[in-house]
């Protein structure tokens, strides 16, 4: 068994849920992109996002965001050091290879842009000074759905940070009886070993950048990011970061796979989660707009003619 295999096997042995959101997660991991759990309370958004934690030996941070969370509690904060009369800056949770950003959308928006930084370059600016953060990287963030009381809705740009944003959906009945007997955030997530390293995160990393997208395939995506911008009941679609994105699951897709060549499904398995959050609908207030993005990203992949 390799060590991707028993990656998703070490996490599976503690989150009893969606397997497919295993696979998303571990898609971003090796895509050095960022992941948005988006559910209701009690379904394992935590525990999913600690148990990769947990599974990979490297440093953790954990970020509970609630309303009166500052900036600086995430990125750090400068201690003025009356001996030296120097101003030494310690370093904020953010400052780890994965990052739990618990209840993201419960931070105040001047709160949520702290992150924009760090996910989109790497680096924190702060004390006039630019901190690289480690790497690998990785931020892992949790939200209820918006219509939830004492939430804030993130701004497009936070949005497009994210590779992906996924759902878990409530387990089925034989997960839930395991869960019920078994316990596994109280039992299975405080004794969990790790399966690999940093180093082996970084490793997979490049062998993903190294995997073979055809030009036909680099089309495709363009041709399924221009049908979204053109589209008359959209108001923003996918932007390049979003092509650039979904060319990179695509990539970590097929390694996972074993491959190091991507076939179309592996674009068209990661459409909905990498370009559902990326785009905006005109009728902004639809109390059904989740519903209606999936289904015109349905609908445009129907449409757009895959390569042979």
């Amino acid at each position: 068994m390799n060590k991707i295999s028993k990656l998703k096997e070490n996490i599976a042995s503690v989150y009893m849920g969606n397997g497919a959101a295993i696979d998303r997660m571990i898609v971003c991991l090796l895509a050095r992109g960022h992941v948005l759990i988006e559910d209701v309370p009690g379904v394992g958004k935590t525990v999913l996002a600690q148990s990769l934690a947990r599974s990979v030996n490297c440093s953790f941070g954990r970020i509970q965001c609630t309303p009166d969370l500052l900036p600086s509690d995430i990125t750090g904060v400068g201690i003025f050091d009356r001996e030296s009369g120097q101003v030494t800056f310690r370093q904020g949770p953010v400052f780890a290879n994965i990052v739990l950003a618990d209840e993201i959308n419960r931070a105040t928006p001047r709160t949520q842009s702290a992150l924009l930084e760090a996910m989109g370059e790497g680096t924190v600016t702060a004390e006039g000074e630019m901190h690289p953060l480690p790497n690998p990287f990785m931020v892992i963030a949790t939200q209820n759905p918006n219509e939830f009381e004492g939430t804030y809705l993130l701004p497009e740009n936070q949005l497009d940070r994210f590779l992906m944003r996924i759902a878990l959906g409530y387990p089925s009945a034989i997960d839930e009886s395991q869960i019920i007997h078994r316990q596994p955030a109280r039992n299975a997530l405080q004794t969990m070993q790790h399966v690999m390293d940093s180093n082996d995160v970084l490793q997979f990393q490049r062998e993903v950048d190294a995997v073979r997208l055809d030009q036909s395939l680099v089309d495709y995506i363009i041709a399924i990011a221009q049908a979204t911008r053109q589209h008359p009941q959209l108001q923003l679609g996918v932007s390049p970061r979003g092509a650039l994105a979904l060319a990179q699951s695509a990539r970590a897709t097929a390694r996972c796979a074993d491959r190091n060549f991507v076939v179309p499904e592996d674009i068209v398995e990661n459409v909905l989660a990498v370009c559902a959050h990326r785009i905006v609908l005109r009728a902004s207030g639809a109390s059904d707009a989740s519903a209606m993005t999936i289904r015109i990203l349905t609908e445009l992949l129907e449409r757009v003619p895959i390569p042979v």
